[in-house]
């Protein structure tokens, strides 16, 4: 089943408390917490308060939202991160593949980013936790091809990747990109824009105006089977209310693709 949830940096000036009660009006299931402001990387205190507020209003905590870069070791040692995340309660740790897009990495910088992929991989796998990369720009999971290499030369069970619509790319491009992380998916960033891309400004839209491209990949993503989230990340005009309404699309669509597939 695709359940719906929130990434927490969304809203990066909410207090956790006001994310978990805006998630609660919104019915969604489960949030994603950042790293940087909502529970910060090394601060177990304040997983451990976050956790315990997210089971008592009913949600779940999807995943921990990390900025570790992976080959760098930064902003902090993963230790750090995998501890937090274990202090969260999170079953799986976004990281970030490196700092380099792949159109600049070299064999010696991809190395370098798979050996500490494995290595944190352990890690997380000794805390029961997962890795999962972001599927984002200007790292090694740029593109459909660079994301599936790196996958696969990793090679270990404690990987897995997410997957969202890359800047500009055109419906049958992201089809592909679906493709390609299918086996390591573990959940989805959720959203509507109109953006060039590479640089350039970004508009956001409601999320309805997005059903035509996202009942393909939601349906496709429902045919792996299991348990993930789609995760809404941006709303227009980083609006609270704007959340209420795309939390509202977002549970209109999850309804059919979820009958659907126990059809």
């Amino acid at each position: 089943m695709i359940r719906p949830g929130l990434v927490s940096i969304t809203f990066r000036k909410l207090t956790a408390g006001e994310i978990v009660g805006l998630a609660v009006q919104a019915a969604l299931a489960g949030i994603e917490w950042g790293g940087d402001v909502h529970v910060p990387h090394g601060d177990l205190r304040q997983a451990r308060i976050v956790r315990r507020m997210t089971a008592d209003a009913g949600l779940e905590v999807a995943a921990y939202g990390s900025y570790y870069r992976v080959g760098h070791g930064e902003p902090c040692p993963f230790e750090a991160v995998a501890d937090t995340a274990v202090a969260l309660g999170a079953p799986t740790i976004r990281v970030w593949a490196g700092k380099r897009g792949s159109d600049t990495a070299d064999a010696a910088y991809r190395d370098r980013v798979v050996q500490d992929s494995r290595e944190i991989a352990d890690l997380a796998s000794d805390a029961h936790v997962t890795v999962s990369y972001e599927f984002h720009g200007n790292t090694l999971t740029d593109t459909n091809a660079s994301t599936r290499r790196l996958l696969e030369k990793v090679a270990h069970p404690s990987i897995r990747s997410y997957w969202q619509p890359p800047r500009g790319a055109s419906v049958a491009r992201c089809l592909e990109g679906l493709d390609a992380v299918m086996p390591w998916l573990t959940h989805t960033h959720v959203f509507a824009w109109r953006a060039p891309e590479n640089e350039g400004p970004v508009e956001r839209l409601p999320l309805a105006e997005g059903a035509e491209d996202w009942d393909l990949y939601l349906h496709k993503i429902a045919s792996l089977g299991g348990d993930r989230y789609a995760e809404i990340e941006f709303v227009r005009d980083d609006l609270p209310e704007n959340l209420l309404r795309d939390a509202a699309t977002l549970a209109e669509w999850l309804a059919l693709v979820n009958a659907n597939r126990e059809r």
